[in-house]
């Protein structure tokens, strides 16, 4: 019998990759161990992603740069903040630049999907995500864009090397049967596009890239489910990123590796 094709996200990928001990504790352990507060810019992120959803789903003559306003004050989470003076603040700079973004924004050019799950098989995974918006290229193929609200700028390497964005235009090539080359990172704080376009044989590495990371979560899998749930194939990947991981505190590790942070200090000042 053929081998089971190993089920998997972009961001199961990702967070193997980043720290095998917190793959063990999002996706293994179960009950999983209790995560830290929420963070402040994991909130403010959601909410400017929902609210740009819900700007393409209005009817085309309600879709008015200003309607982003409300829709970001009408998603808005208050969770993470230092308190509620500081949640209205991100919250309003975060409506700015909603508004300044949909300001560049045809609104009459409608998206292929919004918020659209794609999937595809490959020679070992069965790979799925939600796109946060497959727009329509000009030459009739797809066009993979993912908002970020992040501080740090972006540029076209953040582009041509993000896992997420070529297996996304992998799975939406196979999921809506069209050609998909093109991937975008839109920085809301910025207003600016990173843009990549892949090829054929780009978009193959990623998807070798995606089955080495997942040839080792599979093996990690199994010795799991074998009982074997110590540092041997859980090793913690100690970095800056243990300042932000939400199993922090179940990490010594990952406490030594990195100083505390304040759940609002991404979005402070």
């Amino acid at each position: 019998m053929p081998a089971r094709l190993y089920s998997c996200t972009p961001t199961r990928l990702t967070t193997w990759l980043d720290c095998p001990r917190r793959y063990r504790f999002a996706y293994l352990d179960r009950p999983a161990p209790p995560k830290g507060p929420p963070w402040a810019h994991n909130s403010m992120g959601a909410a400017v992603h929902s609210a740009l959803a819900d700007w393409w789903s209005l009817p085309f003559p309600q879709r008015l740069p200003g309607r982003g306003v409300d829709l970001v004050r009408r998603r808005w989470l208050s969770e993470g903040f230092a308190d509620a003076e500081q949640s209205a603040t991100v919250r309003e700079r975060a409506a700015v630049w909603v508004e300044e973004y949909l300001l560049r924004v045809d609104p009459a050019a409608e998206p292929v999907g919004v918020e659209r799950t794609v999937a595809t098989p490959t020679a070992k995974l069965a790979v799925s995500g939600r796109v946060d918006r497959i727009d329509a290229a000009d030459d009739g193929g797809l066009v993979i864009v993912d908002y970020k609200t992040g501080r740090r700028p972006l540029d076209s390497d953040d582009a041509r090397g993000s896992l997420a964005l070529g297996l996304y235009a992998v799975a939406a090539a196979r999921t809506l049967r069209r050609e998909c080359y093109r991937v975008e990172l839109h920085h809301l704080p910025t207003g600016t596009v990173a843009a990549h376009d892949h090829t054929p044989a780009s978009l193959a590495r990623k998807v070798a890239e995606a089955e080495s990371i997942a040839q080792d979560a599979v093996r990690a899998d199994a010795a799991y489910a074998a009982g074997d749930t110590g540092d041997g194939p859980f090793p913690p990947r100690p970095s800056r990123l243990c300042s932000w991981c939400d199993f922090r505190r179940h990490c010594p590790e990952g406490r030594d590796a990195a100083p505390d942070e304040q759940s609002w200090a991404a979005v402070a000042g």
